[in-house]
């Protein structure tokens, strides 16, 4: 199965591809808020194992300095 966030985080999409794809437009934006909105988890995280391109790793990096707050919506 193909999911939002795969989509999302592997595949670099954008939310108009992934509604493109068929999924519901609100649960896109909602999911890529939250995943956007949670990226500074990852830096508190211990190192695990990489096991796409993408996962804990420098693949996805948002400042989480200064109160950084991502657009959504």
């Amino acid at each position: 199965m193909y999911g939002i966030s795969k989509a999302y985080i592997e595949d670099n999409k954008g939310a108009d591809e992934i509604v493109a794809m068929g999924f519901d437009p609100s649960i896109v934006r909602e999911t890529i808020c939250r995943i956007d909105r949670n990226e500074y988890k990852r830096h508190q995280a211990p190192p695990g194992l990489k096991v796409t391109t993408k996962s804990f790793g420098y693949g996805r990096r948002y400042p989480i300095a200064q109160r950084y707050l991502p657009t959504c919506g």
